[in-house]
């Protein structure tokens, strides 16, 4: 029976540990592909809420129940690049650089610059869930910025020189750029690209259900300040990368076998640190859809 349909489930024995770092917890115990009742799912959400990052530990299931659970946090996003969407699971974004016949089997890049899902749309992601398939021997790993910890560490003139402000962010920013670099990446159609229009977005967001400020820019998709002069706005915008993502924010997650990451683009920036090229990884994304940012 899918996780989604299952209030009354017997519980299931599972710890939340918190990890020895500016933010993430692991989940031990649970196995998202048996029913989860809503006591459970209440202690789950919680967590996520609390550690904005969360690991399920050894999570052997199948994309079918990768999806169910993920469908417990909302709405799905279908990702513009419907070329790397796994067969019979258009909400599943492959994410690898395994070539198979001379051609790319997933998004090999993704996430090479610091970014939260989805931000370019009117309607940013609630949060992301990667589950691990294939795993290199080394490298691989992927970082997670807390941006309420870099709101709090501004210092308050900026905090109120900015928490007006708005900024663009576009999927398109840095696209031809990444391509550039690496030619398998698809060149976009019309129809794609009419998909990602650019949004506006605050530059100090309000998480909806803590209440808790972040900062929302991003190097990856934010283009600019609205209302500023260009060189003003790539000041602060500068100004505000580098500070973002200050080692003192940062967990750096070394994936396991079969684990399922959960993070919440509302409360983090992420980055993957890179995989040797000869060395092969797979994982499968969901993505949830969230709110318009206030």
């Amino acid at each position: 029976m899918p996780a989604v349909l299952s209030p009354h489930a017997p519980a299931q024995t599972f710890e939340i540990r918190r990890f020895d770092a500016p933010v993430g917890a692991e989940i031990v115990g649970l196995d998202i592909s048996r029913p989860i009742n809503d006591a459970d799912f209440a202690r789950i959400h919680r967590a996520h809420l609390d550690h904005h990052v969360v690991v399920f530990r050894d999570q052997r299931v199948s994309p079918e129940a990768h999806v169910d659970f993920s469908r417990r946090f909302g709405p799905l996003e279908i990702h513009v690049l419907h070329q790397f969407q796994l067969p019979g699971h258009p909400e599943i974004l492959i994410v690898s650089n395994i070539k198979e016949n001379g051609e790319p089997i997933g998004l090999g890049d993704a996430g090479v610059y610091w970014h939260s899902d989805i931000s370019y749309k009117t309607q940013p992601s609630l949060g992301s869930l990667l589950h691990a398939q294939e795993l290199p021997s080394e490298g691989g790993d992927t970082l997670f910025a807390d941006q309420h910890l870099a709101w709090e560490a501004l210092d308050p003139a900026l905090q109120q020189r900015i928490l007006p402000l708005k900024a663009e962010h576009s999927y398109l920013a840095k696209y031809e750029e990444l391509r550039a670099k690496n030619p398998w990446r698809p060149k976009l159609s019309q129809q794609q690209v009419d998909q990602v229009a650019p949004a506006v977005q605050p530059v100090v967001r309000t998480h909806p259900e803590t209440g808790r400020k972040a900062l929302f820019v991003s190097e990856h998709f934010t283009t600019g300040i609205v209302g500023l002069p260009k060189a003003e706005g790539d000041a602060l915008l500068a100004e505000l990368f580098a500070h973002s993502v200050r080692p003192e924010f940062v967990y750096r997650h070394r994936w396991q076998p079969h684990d399922l990451v959960f993070w919440d683009n509302r409360s983090l920036m992420h980055l993957a640190a890179g995989t040797p090229d000869h060395l092969r990884r797979k994982l499968y994304r969901t993505t949830v859809v969230g709110d318009v940012p206030h």
